[in-house]
């Protein structure tokens, strides 16, 4: 597993920065996503309308999330689901494991939220095998690696060491073309859904009206994983939950354009509850875990409850500048990138990730591309103000309550801009400062001398 944490993000950019194959596999692939998010966007005349629309939803789902979740609840178990509640990452995996008790195999689609709690591991220790069955999380699972991206986990290897890994990892014959790697692992993956006797997924969106729950994806495993096994458990963030079915007109629009530039998304699963008959599609059993960690905290404060909002599209990754530069990984947490930089710390504390809000150039381009309208700068400010009276040292604080003062001041302005023109001739500026940044010295002549020149 890469062994990477949130507390050393600066030395995980720094190394990251001096990786030339994974800043060319970075730059290829963001820009591809980039610009076919772009011409799909581009393809809707309401897309700002639809954007707006979703953040009323989705406020009005977070504002009202308790007498949602019931309703969610209630028609979820009349349609023959069983709920289970779980406070945190622990409870979550002692639940799915004592589900899962005498399981042999259990084939998992791609779900960020089980990624969030470490669910293949505590499987793995309980004694039960877990296969990955989406192809970039097939991949980064032979590597004994985590995500670098929420919507592409794979996006930070290339096509020759996705062969090289197969050749070691499965013993096929040494190819780089993607036809047949696609290939490869669907031929390992096919038995595997067969034998499996429990499928684990995550779930896009769960609507209140109906008990209904959502998934969307492009490869197929995930209809799968949902109905082959008699089993199927469906691992879902609290604020996933939207009151309408009528709502998915606009969330279907926005979601697989953000994400990956398609119209639609090539398979579009409803699960409301298990299959009546014999002969129907979909499971015998359908367990839901509605997961909390940390969730309820987010709600509370007004400030910080947008950031619940997110549809986990990966917009926002693709279009910033640190993470086309750096990749996931260097992040140490589950979730990278601008959205990530803000949820982590909130999920986990800021004491292990005070880094994290700082990986920014704040430049809101997360905030024009997010379908929900999330203000990820305002939010990385919020928790950099909550960070900086712990992390700052005395003479940093005294420092710009200094520099506030002058700014304030047009008379201190003024002299302070006459001093530090006499000053800079003699003291060399800091290198703690130029050396993560440019700064020019002060001009010889103030603007106002140079107009009245």
């Amino acid at each position: 597993m890469n062994p990477l944490s949130s507390e050393t993000f600066h030395e995980n950019a720094k190394a990251a920065l001096e990786d030339v194959q994974l800043r060319g596999a970075l730059k290829y692939a963001t820009a591809l996503f980039g610009e076919r998010r772009n011409e799909a966007a581009a393809g809707l005349s309401n897309w700002e309308d639809l954007r707006t629309q979703a953040r009323t939803i989705k406020d009005e789902a977070l504002l009202h999330l308790d007498r949602y979740l019931e309703e969610f609840v209630s028609n979820a178990e009349a349609c023959g689901a069983k709920v289970h509640w779980a406070r945190d990452a622990a409870e979550a995996n002692a639940i799915i494991c004592r589900l899962s008790n005498g399981a042999r195999t259990i084939v998992k689609s791609k779900s960020m939220t089980t990624e969030e709690t470490h669910l293949n591991q505590a499987l793995e220790a309980a004694g039960v095998q877990v296969v990955e069955t989406d192809l970039g999380e097939y991949i980064i699972q032979l590597a004994e690696e985590t995500p670098s991206h929420i919507i592409a986990p794979a996006i930070h290897k290339t096509r020759r060491q996705v062969a090289n890994l197969f050749t070691s990892e499965l013993g096929t014959p040494a190819t780089d073309d993607i036809a047949q790697l696609t290939r490869i692992a669907r031929t390992a993956l096919r038995d595997r859904f067969a034998a499996a006797d429990v499928g684990i997924s995550g779930v896009n969106f769960g609507v209140a009206e109906t008990g209904t729950i959502v998934i969307v994806e492009n490869e197929g495993n995930i209809r799968l994983t949902t109905s082959v096994p008699k089993m199927h458990i469906a691992v879902m963030g609290i604020e996933k939950v939207v009151p309408r079915f009528a709502d998915l007109d606009v969330f279907l629009k926005l979601l697989p354009r953000s994400a990956t530039g398609q119209r639609s998304s090539t398979y579009q699963s409803f699960i409301t509850g298990v299959k009546r008959q014999p002969t129907d599609e979909g499971p015998e059993e359908l367990h839901l875990v509605l997961l909390d960690n940390g969730r309820s905290r987010l709600l509370a404060n007004p400030v910080t409850r947008q950031s619940l909002a997110c549809l986990r599209c990966g917009a926002c990754l693709n279009a910033c500048p640190v993470y086309q530069q750096i990749g996931g990984h260097a992040y140490g947490s589950v979730y990278p990138g601008p959205i990530g930089a803000v949820i982590t710390p909130q999920l986990m504390g800021i004491e292990k990730t005070a880094q994290l809000p700082f990986a920014s150039s704040l430049c809101g381009a997360c905030r024009e591309v997010c379908p929900v309208k999330i203000d990820i700068p305002r939010l990385l400010l919020h928790l950099r103000s909550e960070i900086a009276p712990r992390k700052g040292s005395t003479a940093e604080r005294l420092a710009f309550k200094m520099w506030a003062k002058v700014m304030t001041s047009p008379t201190l302005y003024k002299l302070s801009s006459i001093a530090g023109r006499i000053v800079q001739r003699v003291i060399p500026i800091s290198k703690a400062w130029t050396n993560g940044r440019d700064l020019r010295p002060i001009e010889s002549k103030s603007f106002h001398e140079l107009w009245n020149d």
